[in-house]
């Protein structure tokens, strides 16, 4: 098992686990179970930064809807803000029913930047 000196990217893999399970309301030991893990080690990974092989990786990126790009790319992630890394991990946990408020919400926003910029070009 890796450590996280030897695994750049997934610096802050262990907490964005731990983040997601609780967004996802799912305990521990049911998140090690989906994984097949044991929980102790799902512990491990969440507090104390143990890096997993990469099919339990997987399997947490999958289960936990984490963003791939940060831990296997972080070059591209580092070229975005922190805020914008936190919206779209989570939209990525956002359940679908509320994915049209949130586009509505967007939407609106781009349209009043839009109408400021017109505004100014005048």
């Amino acid at each position: 098992m890796a450590n996280i000196e030897d695994c750049p990217g997934f610096e802050t893999f262990g907490e964005d686990v731990k983040a997601a399970r609780i967004a996802k309301h799912l305990s521990r030991r049911t998140l090690a179970e989906i994984v097949s893990i044991d929980p102790r080690y799902l512990a491990n990974i969440e507090n104390e930064g143990a890096i997993p092989s990469l099919p339990v990786i997987i399997q947490l990126i999958k289960e936990c809807g984490l963003p791939v790009e940060r831990y296997f790319n972080p070059e591209v992630m580092r070229e975005e803000s922190a805020q914008r890394q936190r919206i779209s991990h989570k939209l990525k946990l956002c359940p679908e029913q509320y994915l049209a408020i949130i586009e509505g919400a967007l939407d609106g926003a781009l349209k009043i930047e839009n109408s400021a910029d017109e505004t100014e070009g005048v």
